[in-house]
């Protein structure tokens, strides 16, 4: 398979923002400085402490006449609250919940295929795109309050970049339109509507080099970057196929932290041959027992990926929900998408590649400092004596992603 470049686009301005406090300070403010439009997508929208700040900012925005439009996910996010949902109407907002699972819920595997990309963009300047879901970052929904705020991470882009957000997300929005009103999107005729709806896909651009990069004053400040998007339609692989390509290119040093953690064998190799070659390989994952197919699930690879020298820590210092990567102190990346199916072959995500020194320097800088201070290395030994029902409940968490694989007629 091919992988085709990404997309670079020179003389942008990406800042780097650390959990959902900074990140919605800065949505916020670029909100009430709209004066045209807003768009907003995300897979969990919770009015809470942190939640309704955002909405009311949504609400401000439309009552002067800005065109606000907001996507959530159907299962990431509940119902809206009445109140809030006559809020946005009576305010202007043009909203929707993505598929949600009605009553046949996940028996269907059509509705696997969930929004988790978290984008917005404000007036075709300034867009923003991470990991971070529209929630506290002090309360999880199903654990209640926490301890320690999530381990998480978004970029805000100056650019020509934003476009490419907002045409993204114009198309996706389109899609919506489109199926709410056609009457059957089993017939030939809505098809043709859909095929026609869907996004062009860009043409190959070649990857700037990295002397071609220009000399940056401060982290973020006129690099390169691209937006690199997964879908079901013609972006299927890309987000997997740009960290593919970035570990074969790796000399020195691999940094990946991701929430859920279940690489296929093809990205499973890559991080194995990187590590044989002497690049060192550290893997940041979620250290705590969130969900069984996310705990089980991740311990599946560990063997092999301990074997070939690549080092694995586990996040203890709270929920790690970071789905980001480090290479050469060169490359990043900063998105939604995280190394396990559903991201990888299910969901729609976006993420934001950048190369230039000063911004993936500073990005290590954060990941080696939540390793040194919050984070326990997986011994290879302690986890080859592990017990009998340890290594039974992560047969089975592998097993069970496999049948739901075979369900949806996928590979991994």
């Amino acid at each position: 398979m091919s992988m085709r470049a990404a997309h670079f686009n020179h003389h942008q301005r990406v800042h780097l923002l650390q959990g959902a406090v900074e990140l919605f300070a800065a949505v916020i403010a670029a909100v009430d400085a709209s004066v045209s439009e807003v768009r907003l997508e995300t897979y969990i929208f919770h009015v809470d402490a942190q939640g309704d700040r955002v909405a009311q900012a949504l609400v401000r925005a439309a009552e002067r006449g800005v065109s606000v439009y907001l996507v959530v996910d159907g299962i990431g996010t509940p119902p809206l609250p009445p109140e809030w949902a006559q809020r946005f109407d009576a305010a202007g907002v043009q909203w929707h919940r993505f598929l949600p699972l009605g009553y046949l819920g996940v028996l269907q595997p059509g509705r696997w295929r969930r929004l988790h990309r978290k984008l917005c963009v404000v007036d075709d300047a300034v867009a923003f795109c991470g990991g971070i879901n529209v929630i506290d970052d002090w309360v999880d929904p199903h654990y209640g309050a926490l301890s320690s705020p999530r381990f998480d991470f978004a970029v805000q882009v100056h650019g020509a970049l934003a476009l490419e957000v907002k045409h993204a997300m114009e198309q996706f929005w389109a899609r919506l339109e489109l199926s709410r009103h056609v009457e059957s999107l089993r017939s030939p005729q809505a098809r043709r509507l859909l095929r026609e709806a869907a996004p062009h896909a860009a043409p190959p651009h070649a990857v700037p080099q990295p002397h071609a990069q220009p000399h940056s004053h401060a982290p973020g400040d006129s690099v390169w970057a691209a937006l690199v998007l997964r879908d079901n339609l013609l972006h299927r692989s890309r987000i997997e196929q740009v960290y593919r390509k970035a570990i074969a290119d790796a000399r020195h040093e691999v940094w990946i932290a991701s929430a859920y953690f279940v690489p296929g064998r093809k990205l499973r190799h890559a991080l194995v041959h990187a590590a044989q070659r002497g690049v060192r390989v550290r893997v940041l994952l979620q250290g705590r027992y969130e969900y069984f197919m996310q705990y089980h699930g991740a311990r599946t690879v560990y063997d092999e990926l301990m074997q070939a020298g690549v080092e694995i820590y586990e996040y203890t210092g709270g929920f790690l929900h970071a789905k980001v990567a480090v290479v050469d102190q060169r490359w990043a990346t900063v998105g939604s998408s995280n190394l396990d199916p559903l991201s990888l072959l299910l969901a729609r995500e976006a993420n934001v590649v950048v190369r230039d020194g000063p911004f993936a320097k500073l990005l290590r800088e954060r990941l080696l400092d939540a390793v040194q201070q919050q984070s326990t290395r997986v011994d290879p030994d302690a986890y080859g004596h592990r017990s009998r029902w340890q290594r039974s409940m992560d047969m089975v968490a592998l097993g069970i992603m496999r049948v739901v694989l075979f369900l949806i007629g996928r590979s991994y």
